[in-house]
């Protein structure tokens, strides 16, 4: 799509138009990726993190946070719960930290869930900037898809985002790095920040597209107490408006990108008890139920009022398999779910590579 219609798309206010953009988005999901919604069991097993993001809540300078890190036998006992339960799928999720000590800790946990799983388990990670040594390391252990969100495709505003250490164009490097290895890729945004356009928004959509990813993960921006952006948010902040925003993202972004697998985040539910369910039924596939032991995640609260921060793995996965039923879906059981526009785009870049020999 253009950049003026993506505009145009984000911009409808309520009504008849804006209906009809969630049900073509819907039929578009349908054809190319069908009704099934895929799990993706998240253990969120570390909130030590070195980057100071203004609008994270476990930013490294927040000294109200409990830190802590899983073991490696709590780690691995998660990721045979995902698989046995079915899920065939998990992402591991943490702070961000790129010292010898995280890195090895990272690829042992990655060799044992292998082979726990006799390489059963298809494995996500999320955390953050490394060299290609690096993930070159994880890949080998395991780790075959790579979670790296942009949060903000414009350079100008990612440094209202971040303190002058981080640097945009990193993150843009590691995405590519992550892409040309043969990770299936994902990124995602924010959605409804302070000072944000329907421009930029448009403009994300565009950079997803141009950097040809596998994977989506957005939504809409919740304010953190604890957060230098929290102060210059709560004037403006909408949750009805920011709700309604992320559904519009992902529906444009299911146009724009129709075979990429898109996720309905905790986010949306944490704006709407029915957010997930309507995150699908704008073009989203899949879902990431959370499966950290309780015990750690009124810890890893990024944004205020998460959801599910009392309920066990057990209890997650039967209120969304009612939830998913519901709206006349099925949940892909015993199915990685692969991207399809991974493949694609791989048997593009091989022939590509072959004509070059």
């Amino acid at each position: 799509m253009q950049r003026n219609e993506l505009i145009e798309l984000l911009s409808l206010p309520e009504g008849p138009a804006l209906k009809a953009l969630h049900e073509r988005a819907y039929r578009v999901k349908t054809e190319h990726v069908g009704k099934t919604v895929y799990f993706r069991g998240l253990i969120e097993f570390s909130n030590i993190c070195s980057k100071n993001c203004y609008y994270c809540g476990i930013r490294g300078e927040n000294s109200k946070v409990r830190r802590f890190c899983m073991t490696e036998d709590e780690i691995v006992a998660g990721a045979v719960w995902i698989w046995k339960e079915g899920y065939g799928s998990a992402v591991l999720q943490s702070g961000e930290r790129s010292d010898p000590d995280f890195i090895n800790f990272v690829e042992r946990v990655l060799k044992r869930i292998m082979k726990e799983t006799s390489n059963g388990l298809a494995v996500t990670l999320c955390v953050g900037e490394q060299t290609r040594d690096t993930y070159r390391r994880w890949y080998d252990a395991g780790a075959k898809r790579y979670l790296l969100r942009i949060e903000t495709s414009t350079e100008s505003f990612y440094g209202t985002l971040h303190p002058s250490d981080h640097s945009y164009r990193e993150r843009v490097r590691c995405l590519e790095t992550l892409r040309d290895m043969g990770y299936m890729t994902g990124t995602g945004v924010m959605i409804g920040l302070p000072g944000q356009t329907a421009e930029h928004l448009a403009d994300d959509i565009l950079f997803f597209k141009k950097m040809d990813v596998d994977m989506i993960g957005m939504g809409p921006y919740i304010p953190h107490e604890d957060t230098p952006l929290a102060a210059k948010a709560r004037s403006g902040y909408d949750p009805k408006r920011n709700l309604a925003l992320g559904l519009k993202m992902i529906a444009a972004t299911r146009l724009t990108l129709p075979d990429a697998n898109i996720a309905a985040t905790t986010a949306l539910q944490a704006l709407d008890p029915r957010g997930r369910e309507l995150g699908l039924m704008a073009g989203a596939n899949v879902i990431m139920p959370n499966v950290t032991e309780t015990r750690y995640r009124s810890a890893y609260q990024l944004y205020e009022g998460k959801p599910c921060l009392d309920e066990n793995a057990s209890m997650c996965r039967g209120c969304l398999e009612g939830r998913i039923k519901g709206i006349g879906e099925e949940i892909g059981y015993f199915q990685t779910g692969d991207p399809n526009h991974y493949f694609m785009r791989r048997a593009v870049q091989t022939g590509k590579q072959g004509d070059n020999k």
